[in-house]
């Protein structure tokens, strides 16, 4: 990895101990121009990963805490009537911020949920008639209970593929969890975290990602990827186009995080589980495969 990216997950790692896979992961959707999607139980760390890296990556950034009684405007903002002015002024809503952490996201109804996409997808947002620009950089984490916990809504799929990547923290090992038991609360620590690089470096870095060179012949090592999921007894439906493209771009950024300006196939396995564990249910039962078994189907589709 370039020294820059390393020292970036190396300070990260201060708070998120053992986790330095998960961390590049999140670095890599944000340097990809996606939105990362968080699924783990409270207390693994979640939170803490968002903040540390908007810290360090010098970004603006708000937290809401999504409940069963929160409103799209709490999201969105609403237009006030002034008296003193005696028109209707706009209050931007928590959303206007460059990295926004939409914290337990599927507590919250289908209703307010869905008033993230326009968001995701256009980087703007259109209320009271207007439409208005997001700040730049702007990248959604959000995280997500397990959907057996009590006072939660399923996510439709078509927020789902906002999601750039989905991935899981997980509980830390032995010796990552001790080193966290010694030194209590690591939250503390980011009050000391300065910015390391600024937004606007984080804007030509994910230009810079734009220009990685994939061959022809990783461009149809995607395909077959694609075709595999639709033609494959396994899935229950294939992979989009979109999907296809969402591969590449995680792909390059990969890459680019290696210090590389050209793809390799090791790239696409590296990033492909957490691309498109989300947008995949198996063929039998409607469930979706973990990151290991979705490693071991792909293992059938030759590599270039």
């Amino acid at each position: 990895m370039d020294r820059p990216f390393e020292d970036i997950v190396d300070r990260v790692s201060q708070v998120i101990y053992g986790k330095k896979k998960q961390i590049r992961l999140a670095l890599t959707c944000l340097f990809a121009g996606g939105h990362l999607l968080i699924e783990d139980r409270p207390g693994i760390g979640k939170t803490t990963l968002a903040k540390a890296l908007s810290r360090c990556l010098g970004l603006e950034f708000t937290r809401i805490q999504y409940t069963s009684d929160l409103l799209p405007a709490d999201v969105l903002g609403a237009a006030v009537f002034e008296q003193h002015s005696s028109s209707f002024v706009f209050h931007p809503g928590p959303i206007f911020t460059q990295v926004l952490l939409a914290d337990e996201i599927n507590r919250a109804t289908p209703k307010t949920q869905s008033a993230l996409l326009e968001a995701m997808e256009e980087k703007q947002v259109t209320t009271e008639g207007q439409t208005r620009p997001l700040p730049k950089p702007f990248f959604v984490i959000a995280t997500l209970n397990p959907i057996e916990q009590a006072g939660t809504y399923a996510l439709p799929e078509s927020q789902l593929d906002r999601f750039l990547l989905r991935i899981s923290i997980g509980y830390p090992d032995r010796e990552a969890e001790n080193m966290l038991l010694r030194a209590g609360d690591t939250k503390d620590n980011l009050s000391v975290f300065p910015p390391m690089i600024s937004s606007e470096e984080v804007t030509r870095i994910r230009e810079n990602v734009k220009q990685v060179h994939m061959s022809d012949a990783l461009l149809e090592y995607v395909q077959d990827i694609l075709d595999f999921t639709r033609t494959s007894p396994h899935f229950h439906t294939g992979l989009s186009p979109r999907a296809g493209l969402a591969i590449l771009r995680t792909a390059r950024a990969w890459a680019l995080l290696d210090g590389r300006a050209h793809g390799l196939p090791e790239d696409i396995q590296a990033i492909l589980p957490y691309v498109v564990g989300h947008r995949l249910h198996a063929a039998d039962s409607f469930r979706e495969y973990t990151f290991d078994k979705l490693l071991g189907l792909f293992r059938e589709v030759p590599v270039p």
